[in-house]
């Protein structure tokens, strides 16, 4: 297996929206190079993810030009993107008849990595 060659790499943890609606968009850009990503997730449906996960996006390339000063973010594309889920708020509504009924709020971590690519 050949040995990848990571640029730079970026975590978003305890992010409050579900893990599922995250990965609905982390699957878009997935191989992407990372201006076509963001131009992805500006006009995606998906507000609230594609904003987190381009905030992500942008603190990777920040991350890399941080790291190696004459990188060609151009180049860079998102190697791998992971959507986990994270723990869950508790919270209780008022049911009928005296009862309560549990809400989860749930979070998410998300985890980008870009590599560069050359000559293509």
């Amino acid at each position: 297996m050949e040995e990848k060659n990571i640029v730079s790499h970026a975590a978003a943890r305890h992010i409050r929206i579900s893990a599922q609606k995250c990965r609905l968009v982390a699957d878009l850009i997935r191989d992407r190079y990372v201006g076509e990503a963001l131009t992805i997730l500006q006009f995606s449906r998906k507000k609230k993810a594609s904003a987190m996960i381009e905030k992500l996006v942008r603190s990777a390339i920040a991350n890399a030009q941080q790291k190696s000063s004459d990188i060609d973010v151009d180049n860079l594309y998102i190697n791998a993107i992971s959507v986990d889920q994270g723990p869950m708020w508790k919270r209780f509504r008022a049911a009928p008849m005296g009862r309560a009924v549990r809400i989860l709020k749930r979070t998410s971590h998300v985890q980008i990595k870009l590599e560069e690519r050359k000559g293509s």
